[in-house]
Parts: C-alpha cells; structure tokens; sequence
C-alpha cells in the first residue's frame, strides 16, 4: 500500500504541541458540511476534542504531503495519523490505513491515559 502524509495546522488555536507527541496517533473525520472547506479534515483526540485540522492549501501544506482535498477520497470517513516530525508550525504524520481499527482504538485509549496534561 501506498504511503500517505498530511500536515496538521490549526493546532495553536486548540491545545498546540501537547498532543503531538513523536508517535502519536491522531484521528480523523472528515467534515462534509463544514461551511468554510468541503474537504476539511478534523483532527481530534475522544477525550479533549479538536487538536486541528489538515492542511488544505498550498500555505499550510508541508512539501511532500498531501492537503485534505487531494487525500480526501483516498481514505474513510474516520481514519487515523501518526505523528511523524513537529515544528512551530506544521505537524507531519503519516496515515495508518494498514492496522486494524480496533487495535488503533486501544492504542489510542493507553496514549490518552498516558497524557496526563493537554496545555499547550
């Protein structure tokens, strides 16, 4: 299967860096009626909500990852990234289509009870 990588921004206006720890996993929902993108791509955590959105415009977007509109049929509606690299201003994460769903939950779950704080 093909490798995918998104950058996530947005994430300052929620909880910044705290919950992208190197290896992380993030997930995804896409959000069709959202009234700013038909593409967007929420990225959250069940238990704090929001943490950002990916990239959809060549400003934002990472060289070498793709924005929301160019990943947007190439995934479900509910997917999950793995936190790759972090900067000020991008996060980088790779798309985990490969692992079953159930085991990425449960993994999700130990990474949040682990995460003892989410201030930025």
């Amino acid at each position: 299967m093909t490798d995918y990588y998104v950058t996530i921004t947005g994430f300052k206006h929620y909880y910044g860096l705290a919950p992208f720890r190197i290896g992380n996993l993030i997930r995804c929902s896409k959000e069709p009626n959202n009234p700013h993108d038909p593409d967007a791509i929420r990225c959250f955590l069940p238990q704090i909500g929001t943490v950002g959105y990916v990239a959809n415009s060549p400003s934002t977007a990472a060289g070498g990852t793709l924005s929301a509109g160019r990943i947007y049929d190439r995934v479900p509606g509910r997917f999950y990234v793995r936190v790759c690299f972090t900067t000020q201003t991008k996060i980088i994460c790779k798309v985990d289509l490969d692992a079953p769903v159930k085991a990425l939950n449960r993994e999700l779950e130990r990474q949040l009870e682990e995460q003892e704080e989410w201030d930025g």
